[in-house]
């Protein structure tokens, strides 16, 4: 009985220990996330030129008071505490970052600057012609031709719809026109001329 009873006794003293074991790893576990989720994440992007009209999000890691969304002025600035006013238009938000973070060291060590796109503006085409609403329109509100005449509106009763056309710009400076034929897409569906828009594109519907 003696032996018994200490081998009870042993089992539990082992599962007790067991136990507090398991604890103490899933709060070391749990600790090493939070840990994790609270690093700053560095989004960037060297492609992307900011223009007047997007809205930007600024985020400083642990400075929540300097962190916001803001749009990019028509003069090409944005506003921020600390910073004042800085140069955003004709920027990637990877050069944006560097520029806030350097205005930033007089006040905080080593700031942690993230920039994000959130809504583009600035890029945008137009369509030009027989339609219900011509005029200028941001690029991220389209993606195609038939989206772009859509938005427009539609056509009025005299366009000519075999003959719209899109004129692009090239790099050098000059334009290509891309012919698009409405009655032809429409019934056989022909992603050549239902191009995919650029920045700065122009339908023209005659």
């Amino acid at each position: 009985m003696k032996d018994s009873a200490l081998t009870m006794r042993s089992l539990a003293v082992l599962f007790v220990v067991a136990l507090f074991s398991t604890c103490f790893w899933a709060q070391g576990n749990s600790n090493a996330t939070a840990a994790t989720s609270d690093a700053p994440g560095k989004v960037h992007d060297n492609t992307f030129v900011i223009g007047t009209g997007d809205v930007l999000a600024i985020n400083v890691w642990k400075e929540a008071d300097i962190s916001r969304s803001v749009p990019v002025r028509s003069d090409g600035n944005i506003s921020l505490p600390l910073v004042g006013e800085v140069q955003a238009a004709g920027r990637t938000p990877l050069k944006l970052e560097q520029d806030i973070a350097a205005r930033l060291k007089n006040y905080i060590s080593e700031p942690e600057v993230t920039v994000i796109v959130q809504q583009i503006n600035s890029e945008k085409f137009n369509i030009l012609g027989q339609v219900a609403r011509p005029g200028s329109y941001p690029l991220s509100s389209a993606s195609t031709v038939l989206d772009a005449i859509a938005i427009a509106g539609g056509f009025r009763d005299f366009a000519k719809k075999k003959s719209i056309y899109i004129l692009r710009q090239n790099v050098e400076g000059t334009q290509t026109r891309l012919p698009f034929n409405y009655n032809a897409v429409i019934k056989s569906p022909n992603p050549q001329q239902n191009v995919k828009l650029q920045p700065h594109d122009t339908i023209v519907v005659p």
